[in-house]
């Protein structure tokens, strides 16, 4: 039988709309990641791309296998600008949103420390994994599940290291905010209990971002007066390399330079060159990801050299990649209908999990991320070595 037209219209306009309903409803089944990690600035950029890439990577492993119950995962990202103002209004968007269930790879410091003075996870029931920072005031807040070592593992580290090779004069320089104060006291003790001779602590007045060129050099001046064979650096971005760049140009070239992990290695090279940076030691708080040695870092591999042929390894992407495993596993274990806090509940009860022979530990008592540190020297070219 054949319909009028204007029935014919209704039931165009009827299925139209049933169409449109199903694929919202879809789309309301996908679990969804929050990230919060600014790829428009030039200090967060690498990092922040690399780490939604691995996160990516993992979650379209997953998801190509039927998803988990056969809901997808997806990583929204948001930019902040590196604005700690900003990381809060948006952490706060991600809440009020309910189809988001966890929030990883964030990176900011001061956001981060923000979010964990408001204890914005605590009270939203929310869990974060892997956030980019070492700072047991934020990583030990309520619902902060951390996989890179702490500043305290790399410190401890980098000290050894200058005195298992003898150094005799060494230097110690740091910025003198977020981790900085509290890293100078831990590398000052350590370096009493090792013998360790240094010879001058120099602060570097990072507050006040004007005084960037007078701070620079009074810190170049002070340490060229000590003479000293090593360098141990407690700060990060510009300050950083602008601090390699020019002691590697100055009398003093010869001074071998310890950074910690948040010193990232494409900043090093386009502030300094490849040979400025050349043997400068960076202290890593996530494993090695360019030698397959260990079972994850082999799956790392193949499923990048899948999803993305053209991409470069690297300790962010592998950084992204574990939290998405955490994330999959505490996830399956919140199923079949998981939120918000049953996957905060899942990730306190995780205890010792192996991501593939290495480990991290969560209990409502202590989250322990990998704890381990690698030592990687800047060799020829720029490529680091371990």
């Amino acid at each position: 039988m054949t319909l009028p037209f204007r029935h014919r219209a209704v039931m165009r306009v009827a299925s139209v709309l049933l169409c449109g309903l199903a694929l919202t409803q879809a789309r309301a089944q996908d679990l969804l990641i929050g990230q919060i990690a600014s790829v428009s600035s030039v200090v967060t950029a690498a990092n922040a791309k690399d780490l939604s890439l691995g996160m990516k990577t993992y979650f379209e492993h997953v998801n190509a296998q039927g998803g988990i119950r056969g809901r997808q995962i997806k990583v929204v990202n948001r930019d902040d600008g590196v604005n700690a103002a900003k990381m809060v209004e948006l952490t706060r968007e991600f809440i009020a949103n309910k189809d988001v269930v966890a929030l990883a790879g964030y990176i900011n410091t001061g956001g981060l420390a923000d979010i964990a003075r408001q204890d914005l996870l605590g009270r939203s029931g929310m869990a974060m994994v892997a956030p980019l920072a070492g700072d047991k005031e934020i990583v030990g807040a309520t619902n902060f599940f951390p996989f890179r070592s702490g500043y305290s593992d790399e410190v401890t580290a980098l000290v050894k290291e200058a005195a298992d090779t003898q150094k005799k004069r060494v230097v110690l320089t740091y910025w003198n905010v977020t981790f900085g104060p509290p890293m100078v006291k831990l590398a000052q003790e350590l370096a009493k209990q090792k013998n360790l001779n240094v010879v001058a602590t120099i602060e570097l007045d990072a507050a006040n971002a004007g005084n960037f060129e007078a701070t620079m050099k009074r810190a170049l001046d002070e340490t060229a007066k000590q003479a000293p064979d090593a360098v141990i650096m407690l700060m990060s971005s510009q300050y950083a390399t602008e601090f390699i760049k020019r002691i590697k140009s100055s009398p003093t070239a010869s001074t071998q330079i310890y950074g910690l992990s948040i010193v990232v290695l494409d900043n090093i090279l386009k502030t300094a060159g490849a040979e400025r940076a050349r043997g400068v030691v960076l202290a890593q708080a996530v494993p090695y990801p360019f030698s397959a040695t260990l079972p994850v870092v082999g799956e790392y591999q193949r499923l990048m050299k899948q999803s993305a042929p053209d991409a470069m390894f690297s300790f962010s992407s592998f950084e992204g990649f574990a939290a998405a495993k955490i994330l999959v596993e505490a996830i399956t274990r919140a199923s079949p209908n998981p939120t918000r806090e049953k996957v905060s509940k899942a990730l306190n009860e995780l205890g010792e999990f192996n991501l593939g022979g290495i480990y991290v530990s969560y209990s409502p008592k202590e989250r322990q991320g990998w704890g381990g540190v690698d030592l990687t020297i800047i060799g020829p070219n720029g490529k680091l070595m371990r």
